[in-house]
């Protein structure tokens, strides 16, 4: 079902052969995020490490699947046929094939020593007195060279531990520092499946998101660095042995960004960077033809769950828009708003609810993907205004997330360090202040749109 919006008002309709509104059609959504989360919260009393991970998002999402199908009121041929449509979709298939050359690119380029490198380097070239803000510039690099906070989060917080236990730094000051760093990486590059999912489902391009995130999450870290530099000095210095690294290694995340940044095609972006980085590998002896060729295929599995996730909940939503769900949601979320503003209040709302339940920000985007797209029709709202608040929400959400994986990794890692359990992700959370300033920014990024110059030079074209 396509639904349609008048100009004049803003108010909906849909065609005549099909005029479904039922908000029974989004029982699928809900059994997905139950299972999921009432999952999550049964394996957590129970005590279970990364509680919340036990059960795969992409069996929930299964389920979720076969109930829509048992809510279809066609021949099984016929739903099939639905969902299959919506599986099938140009931007759904785009976004596959990113997410899978984004995982052979991070694969290829940290088995050639590329990420050990990006780290050893910023570590080299950052003063002690300064290692707390330096943490943070360090995984905000990293995380928007590799696109992934985890992967970011796995490789500096067990060295900002270490850092901060001889350096008589704040452990949790420090490891907060190091997840902000990730989670503006995340928000920002331009192969992070957040990045992917919000751009691709509003149907904009990567680097005008970027342009306009950018200017929001600028003011956000300056800010948080200024606080890192004041009070995150060591009480003594610290000695930071000599680190070695290869320049070299680091050329293939600064190209891969350089060429995104200058709006040369994704595909090719990421296809250069799989094979830079792997005739670096080879000519520096880090690996050979058969790791790489190895690697490319380790990091297409990497990308699974996102994957099967993304193209099950692309046929599902399909399904429950042709059973009027999501006509029924967007006539809703009108009565509450009154214009443009207030229908980015919406969609942030939305983005961070669904993350709430989900705690996978990349999950949250692909759920809200369809009704923020249809919103931003309703009220005008720049597709690429839609698709920063959907990356940024859901990032500032996923890092202060008590139960989120980059916060349960973070906290795995420390008490790993201690040989300890007793530390939490609650203590994290007050020193994430990347988080909390993005959230104020994002905010003020609503009400007075001061980032929004980057795209009125070139105004959407709505036909």
């Amino acid at each position: 079902m396509q639904i349609i919006f008048t100009e004049r008002r803003n108010t909906m309709y849909t065609p005549e052969h099909n005029t479904k509104v039922s908000g029974s059609a989004l029982l699928p959504f809900a059994v997905f995020i139950v299972i999921y989360l009432g999952a999550g919260l049964i394996q957590q009393a129970r005590g279970v490490q990364m509680a919340f991970y036990q059960f795969p998002s992409v069996t929930a999402m299964f389920f979720a699947v076969i109930t829509a199908f048992a809510m279809t009121r066609e021949p099984f041929n016929k739903s099939i046929h639905i969902f299959s449509r919506g599986a099938s979709k140009e931007d759904v298939i785009t976004m596959l094939l990113i997410y899978v050359l984004a995982g052979a690119f991070s694969a290829v380029a940290g088995a050639m020593g590329g990420r050990d490198a990006t780290v050893n380097l910023g570590l080299s070239v950052i003063a002690p007195q300064y290692l707390t803000a330096g943490m943070f510039i360090i995984s905000a690099f990293m995380g928007t060279a590799t696109g992934t906070s985890m992967g970011t989060i796995g490789a500096i917080v067990p060295i900002a531990v270490g850092l901060a236990d001889k350096g008589g730094l704040s452990m949790p000051l420090m490891v907060g520092a190091c997840i902000g760093g990730a989670m503006f990486g995340d928000n920002l590059s331009m192969i992070s499946d957040t990045t992917i999912a919000a751009t691709k489902s509003q149907g904009c391009e990567m680097k005008d998101k970027f342009r306009l995130n950018f200017y929001i999450a600028l003011p956000a870290a300056v800010l948080t660095m200024l606080i890192l530099l004041f009070i995150g000095r060591p009480e003594h210095a610290v000695n930071i042995a000599s680190l070695a690294f290869d320049p070299l290694k680091v050329l293939p995340y600064l190209a891969v960004l350089l060429m995104a940044l200058l709006g040369m095609n994704v595909f090719l972006v990421l296809t250069c960077g799989i094979f830079l980085s792997g005739i670096i590998g080879m000519l520096t002896g880090s690996i050979d033809l058969f790791i790489f060729a190895q690697n490319i295929w380790k990091g297409f599995t990497s990308m699974d769950e996102v994957f099967f996730l993304t193209l099950f909940c692309a046929g599902m939503s399909e399904l429950v828009m042709h059973n009027g769900g999501l006509a029924w949601l967007v006539q809703k979320l009108q009565t509450m708003m009154k214009g443009a503003r207030s229908a980015q209040l919406g969609i942030a709302a939305l983005v961070s609810l669904t993350d709430c339940a989900t705690a996978n920000n990349t999950v949250a985007i692909v759920i809200s993907g369809n009704v923020a797209k249809e919103v931003s029709r309703a009220y005008r709202v720049d597709p690429r205004k839609t698709a920063s608040l959907l990356d940024i929400f859901s990032c500032i959400v996923q890092g202060f997330l008590p139960y989120g994986a980059q916060m349960l990794s973070a906290t795995a890692l420390v008490n790993a360090y201690y040989g300890t359990g007793e530390v939490t992700s609650l203590d994290f959370i007050p020193y994430v202040w990347y988080c909390w300033l993005l959230l104020l920014f994002g905010l003020l990024s609503i009400f007075f749109p001061f980032a929004d110059g980057v795209i009125r030079k070139k105004p959407w074209n709505w036909e």
